[in-house]
């Protein structure tokens, strides 16, 4: 694939995240009520990213490496607007779509046909637009009739099917992906890895963190290593991989 080095779809600039965590083992919101109004609640801080900087360009697959704990699913959450950092930016110069916990946008009582319009709403894709869309995200999810029953009868497999052809099947700018090629039976496997390999040679930007290392050699242009919540180190894939190993 071609990647025009000096078009940055990304920039994350010295980002630190800090969570306040309590002392106490709490087990109720009443307990912890309780205790705050009886200021006994004691917290200590817990930066799960100190200084974190990193580019992706237009058209790149970057992966993110490192042990679990490292910091990982906070970048990407922080990359997609679900947290805001401590300290320090990102820069976006696209729409994105984060397959971080896929279903998360459903409601529960709604049909899965409902749940396209509802999910690629909260994506910012248009009703017009996802009506162009729909036939190809039924198809892809291969849910057929079950598409008119309430998701909350839905196996986690249907879920993650129907979620999985929402997300890829909208052809998004920047696309996050955080070890969910498993999705379904081994036939939708198949097909949901080819999906992805698609779009990553379609020009789709995509930020892509996995445990496999060869997958990560194999797809990725360039990786982040994180390790203790920083950057450890941040270049070509195979020698990142090669670094990592050792």
């Amino acid at each position: 694939m071609e990647i025009i080095k000096d078009d940055n779809i990304l920039k994350i600039e010295h980002v630190s995240m800090r969570f306040r965590m309590a002392n106490d083992r709490v087990t109720s919101i009443k307990e912890m009520v309780t205790l705050l109004l009886k200021k006994k609640v004691e917290f200590r801080e817990f930066w799960a990213l100190k200084d974190v900087s990193f580019d992706v360009r237009r058209g790149e697959v970057l992966g993110l490496i490192g042990r679990n704990g490292a910091g990982k699913s906070t970048t990407l959450k922080i990359i997609s607007g679900i947290l805001k950092p401590t300290e320090g930016s990102v820069w976006r110069g696209g729409n994105i779509v984060p397959m971080l916990e896929l279903g998360s946008g459903f409601d529960y009582d709604l049909t899965g046909h409902e749940n396209i319009y509802l999910n690629g709403a909260i994506l910012g894709y248009s009703k017009k637009y996802l009506q162009s869309k729909y036939d190809e995200i039924l198809d892809f999810s291969e849910l057929g009739d079950f598409i008119h029953v309430p998701i909350r009868n839905y196996s986690s497999g249907m879920l993650m099917r129907l979620a999985f052809s929402i997300a890829t099947v909208v052809n998004p700018e920047i696309l996050i992906v955080d070890e969910i090629l498993s999705v379904g039976d081994e036939n939708f496997q198949k097909k949901s890895h080819a999906r992805m390999m698609e779009l990553m040679n379609g020009g789709t930007t995509v930020l892509f963190v996995s445990h496999d290392l060869g997958q990560i050699r194999s797809m990725c242009n360039r990786v982040v290593w994180l390790e203790d919540h920083t950057v450890k180190m941040f270049s070509d894939a195979a020698e990142v991989c090669d670094a990592y190993r050792i």
